[in-house]
């Protein structure tokens, strides 16, 4: 799959193709929907599918200190998108000076002029263009004009998550918040996922025989409420089971909130300085504080005794 970073990118002989824009944050089951669509027909059309996505997210620049958390960097969204055969993914950096492109304007110069549309995918509430003014309507006509066709897809799936709500980044965010990975997971159809590097934290975790991976997280990454989860930590090619925890760890008297994974059953894990990835399978328990270390190391043993049996439940299904 290509990735293209800017409209400069894009190859100069590039021809028609099947295109669809947003942000895409977290490729959930509903993104899913759309973006398979424009695969599909942009294989019955004999083209190129590419998707159109942003960095930062545009509400940072019109709305500066409003970035919501992000369900997936961008690097993450370009694997999901190439593991359901995208062709490529063009990411356009969002600045001020972009923000105020009229909608006609963006049909020209990123549809026509440089991706050579096709065909255009998109859901129904689908805007762009400067204050949101472009509609799928507007597309449409647009698309009268310039020769290609508008598709528009249902993507408001629904399921158990958030009590039947129609599936969305900003519902699968908020069950993140709160601690609901399993809802998230049914969203986004895989756990969610946070990734940084491993870099030394107090080593408290060592000390108390659970040596734990403390994970610097990327900017604007959406973490779990504290607490206690089941998962996995992947790195280097290999995903191990984990026991996560997130929160300020109040039997000590931290301040700083931080995301920590023990490799259950692994020994002798020398992680510093590697970027990892943490998926959240399922909550365990709320963030607590002890009257006794005896009394967390029972717990912290039944928590991965826990995750350990939450794992191998969900591997075996």
């Amino acid at each position: 799959m290509q990735r293209w970073r800017g409209l400069e990118d894009i190859p100069q002989d590039w021809g028609r193709s099947v295109v669809t824009i947003g942000s895409y944050d977290g490729v959930h089951r509903g993104h899913q929907l759309i973006i398979r669509h424009a695969v599909d027909r942009a294989r019955e059309l004999g083209v190129p599918s590419v998707v159109v996505t942003f960095d930062p997210h545009p509400s940072e620049v019109v709305r500066p200190g409003s970035h919501p958390p992000l369900l997936a960097p961008h690097h993450r969204r370009a694997e999901l998108m190439a593991d359901l055969g995208v062709d490529a993914v063009l990411i356009l950096p969002f600045t001020t000076e972009f923000s105020k492109l009229s909608p006609a304007d963006f049909v020209v110069k990123v549809l026509v002029d440089k991706l050579h549309a096709k065909a255009v995918v998109e859901g129904p509430n689908f805007r762009f263009g400067h204050k949101a003014a472009g509609n799928v309507a507007f597309l449409t006509e647009q698309g009268k004009t310039y020769d290609f066709d508008v598709e528009v897809v249902d993507l408001y799936v629904t399921g158990a998550a958030g009590g039947g709500e129609p599936f969305s980044s900003t519902l699968t965010r908020r069950l993140v918040a709160e601690g609901d990975v399993e809802g998230a997971r049914e969203i986004l159809g895989r756990p969610h996922r946070v990734e940084g590097v491993v870099v030394r934290g107090a080593q408290r975790g060592r000390e108390l025989g659970f040596p734990t991976a403390n994970v610097e997280t990327l900017p604007h990454t959406a973490i779990p409420a504290d607490g206690v989860y089941a998962g996995w930590l992947h790195t280097q090619g290999e995903a191990m089971p984990a026991a996560i925890s997130v929160g300020t760890n109040p039997q000590f008297e931290g301040t700083e909130r931080t995301v920590e994974a023990y490799a259950i059953d692994r020994v002798g894990l020398d992680l510093y300085g590697l970027h990892v990835a943490v998926d959240f399978l399922a909550f365990v328990r709320g963030q607590a504080k002890f009257d006794s270390l005896e009394g967390l190391l029972e717990t912290m043993a039944q928590d991965v005794k826990r995750c350990r049996e939450l794992v191998e439940a969900y591997e075996g299904e």
